[in-house]
């Protein structure tokens, strides 16, 4: 079950009523009920042929001498580089099969880079406008590759509100305006099932092809949408699967409800406990502290040639604590969320100190092997 520190308090995203937000309420896995226009289906499906069913990178190595297997979705393969754009796309898909969205309208959410990212290009690829409320201290990659996209960017400072603010702005010019599609990363449904129906499925096939029997599952929470999904498929097919949430030792939203203290690990613990994020359906969270993030990213980088982005060096150590501290051989699959790309300006890409707490200098990377991705159709849930 989830740990809970501090004073036990667990604070929500903000929940709004403009008329349009999508219900947090299971969809049917195929829930196709409208008929729609023919040219919007077919960029659907191009966009179903670039999404998912990414490869699997098994990494051998070894702390303190033990060794350990972690395996990791390759999450950089998608259309435009990160985890993201499967919600972004099974979010459109689900909205357009209810009604929810209609060609024209402009699509509005608050986000911290790559769900942006995801929906300026997906948004844009359906052709809708698309405007994005973004946290100021965000990198200048991420809002140039959204501009770069089409998509209107309004910055939010943080005596603006920081990312809470964001997301009351998006609200705000939702309720104001006519034609407006409100995705709510944060609460929707659709968000944990496209990991339900592509994530959890693609991990379970390739874990069987590689040999492989995993004790665990983690990833740093940002939406939680990932941790979600994983953990409603795990319950369906993969029975004895651990799943945790993960988030920076120096910034623990979810141990205290709230914000606290700063941390660099981009994507992740946004102020708040997301609405879909049910700690008591997930095992104990794992705490990485960023700096020991950023030198696990630069050591995939420089002895793998991965060029993955801080929150998979946060991952990978998590799924190394929880299979040092199993020890039982079985591995421990996360995902590598992004690339290296969107930091270029940021700490990753400069030397980071080494504190003695850090995981990494005790950390030997030993080989890596690939499994492709299982072929399924998208979000086959199979």
């Amino acid at each position: 079950m989830a740990e809970w520190l501090g004073n036990g308090l667990q604070i929500r995203a903000p929940r709004f009523d403009s008329g349009r937000r999508l219900q947090s309420s299971p969809r049917p896995e195929h829930p196709m009920s409208l008929s729609l226009d023919p040219a919007i289906e077919e960029r659907l499906d191009s966009l179903r042929a670039l999404i998912g069913d990414t490869r699997l990178m098994v990494i051998r190595c070894a702390y303190r001498g033990q060794p350990l297997t972690i395996g990791a979705k390759y999450e950089v393969q998608n259309f435009t580089g990160s985890i993201k754009d499967r919600m972004a796309l099974h979010i459109m898909e689900d909205a357009y099969a209810h009604g929810a969205v209609k060609p024209g309208d402009t699509i509005v959410e608050a986000t911290s880079g790559n769900t942006g990212i995801a929906f300026a290009a997906v948004g844009r690829a359906l052709g809708h406008d698309v405007r994005i409320y973004m946290p100021d201290w965000m990198s200048r990659e991420r809002v140039m590759v959204i501009q770069s996209l089409g998509a209107e960017i309004v910055p939010v400072t943080a005596e603006a509100g920081g990312f809470l603010g964001a997301i009351a702005q998006a609200e705000a010019f939702a309720a104001e305006h006519e034609g407006v599609f409100a995705p709510r990363q944060f609460e929707t449904q659709a968000n944990v099932d496209a990991h339900r129906l592509s994530t959890g499925p693609e991990l379970r096939r390739q874990l069987e092809a590689a040999g492989l029997e995993a004790s665990a599952f983690v990833a740093g929470v940002g939406t939680g949408g990932t941790v979600m999904g994983v953990q409603a498929y795990a319950q369906e097919r993969m029975p004895g699967l651990r799943v945790h949430p993960l988030e920076p030792a120096n910034s623990p939203t979810l141990r205290t409800g709230h914000r606290v203290g700063k941390h660099r690990i981009q994507g992740i613990s946004d102020e708040f406990i997301p609405a879909i994020v049910d700690l008591e359906a997930l095992d104990e969270i794992v705490d990485v502290w960023d700096g020991d993030a950023i030198l696990m990213a630069q050591a995939l980088a420089s002895q793998f040639g991965l060029g993955v982005g801080i929150s998979a060096g946060a991952n990978f150590l998590g799924a190394l604590k929880l299979a040092h501290e199993a020890g039982d051989g079985r591995a421990v699959a996360t995902v590598f969320c992004d690339s290296n790309k969107k930091y270029l300006s940021t700490d990753l890409c400069r030397e980071e100190p080494v504190l003695p707490e850090y995981l990494t200098p005790e950390v030997e990377l030993l080989g890596c092997r690939v499994i492709p991705g299982p072929g399924l159709p998208w979000r086959s849930g199979l």
